[in-house]
């Protein structure tokens, strides 16, 4: 649970600062007979409040909820297949095995042979050529 806690935290934390940094008239109040009506004018989406102890609370309306409950579920879905291919993959933190270290040191070994030999080759190469002639 608190992996999904953290892998949804940024998926809140920009819909929290949005919301803290919201311009004034985006949303507008309609009284109704038994509270408010809120309208936000940037989303379309409206929301039923009630005056409780001086505040005003709101709620989502029921097909709004409704809309929200799914799209938190399809997240929980994909969080969940993310989990299950991450735990899927191998260790990225696993150490290679004796097999793997040896077959590295072979490739490496093959390597620099070969590259010995071409320093041989090109050092025999210069040393039988004719001398340059003296420019003097």
């Amino acid at each position: 649970m608190k992996r999904l806690f953290w892998i949804l935290l940024p998926l809140a934390l920009p819909a929290y600062t949005h919301a803290q940094d919201a311009d004034p008239s985006r949303f507008q109040l309609e009284r109704t007979e038994s509270g408010f009506i809120r309208l936000d004018r940037e989303t379309g989406a409206v929301s039923l409040c009630r005056e409780a102890e001086g505040n005003l609370v709101c709620r989502m309306a029921a097909d709004e909820r409704a809309a929200y409950e799914k799209e938190l579920d399809l997240l929980g879905e994909r969080v969940t297949a993310l989990e299950k291919r991450l735990d899927a993959q191998p260790s990225q933190n696993a150490l290679p095995g004796e097999d793997e270290i040896e077959q590295s040191l072979s490739i490496m070994e093959r390597f620099m042979r070969r590259f010995m030999e071409i320093i041989e080759e090109f050092t025999t190469e210069r040393d039988n050529a004719e001398p340059a002639p003296q420019r003097t």
